[in-house]
């Protein structure tokens, strides 16, 4: 029993770290555009790093951290070392929003409500005053 508990924690704990090393290469904006390069298919470090005129050493730095979060798997054909895109980590991190989102739209459909409620209400006392201007006898009422 002991054991299942221990393999259940290191398990959500492993999964854990993945979506930790996924969102830390998702926190750089130059990761960001190297995974977008790599949606549209393989690319060698050299041609990830050219938009950004950086050396083949910075950029393999940045392949290294897309690479440890899996977000991209690298092979090596000689000299070259292509870079292909890895979707189920995003997929992961994707879920992770997922479930989160329904409590920012919880929020933002209340914030929707309180909005439109605010200006039926101005509308209204937009209304009754302009009514109130047209007809000089409604002020002698009150």
């Amino acid at each position: 029993m002991v054991d299942k508990f221990i393999e259940r924690r290191l398990k959500a704990r492993s999964s854990a770290d993945r979506l930790d090393r996924v969102f830390h290469a998702l926190s750089d904006p130059t990761r960001r555009q190297m995974l977008h390069a790599l949606a549209n298919g393989e690319r060698t470090v050299g041609e990830l790093a050219a938009p950004f005129r950086m050396s083949l050493a910075g950029a393999a730095k940045h392949v290294k951290a897309l690479e440890r979060s899996g977000l991209i798997r690298r092979t090596v054909r000689g000299r070259t070392h292509l870079c292909r895109l890895e979707p189920a980590p995003l997929a992961s991190a994707n879920a992770w929003f997922r479930y989160y989102s329904r409590f920012w739209e919880q929020s933002l459909d209340a914030l929707e409500t309180a909005l439109r409620e605010e200006d039926a209400a101005l509308e209204r006392s937009r209304k009754s005053r302009t009514s109130a201007a047209k007809d000089p006898s409604r002020e002698h009422r009150n």
